[in-house]
């Protein structure tokens, strides 16, 4: 599913893939929810290109957004691996002392 969007010369959002709302409208809830569907899901995003973008401000939002979803979308599964990797002796050991 796409979650960012360039269309008609700005930059927009979307959290649940049918309702877009303009980038510089992004909260930091919106933000947070962007990074769990990155984490979790498949993560569409138009490729940014500032020659598409009238505004701005949504060149600046849209471009650090993208890329910041983008290098994290990349990373999932080694960000996945490490944080298994950080708590596996702390789960173990709960296991351990329920049993």
């Amino acid at each position: 599913m796409k979650y960012l969007k360039i269309e008609r010369n700005k930059g927009f959002y979307s959290t649940d893939g049918q309702k877009w709302q303009p980038i510089d409208e992004l909260s930091k809830e919106d933000l947070l929810k962007l990074v769990d569907c990155a984490v979790k899901k498949e993560f569409d995003m138009d490729v940014f290109d500032a020659s598409k973008i009238a505004n701005q401000a949504h060149q600046i939002i849209y471009q650090n957004i993208y890329e910041k979803l983008d290098e994290l979308r990349e990373n999932k599964t080694r960000f996945k691996d490490e944080s298994k990797a950080l708590y596996k002796d702390a789960i173990s050991k709960y296991k351990d002392a329920t049993e």
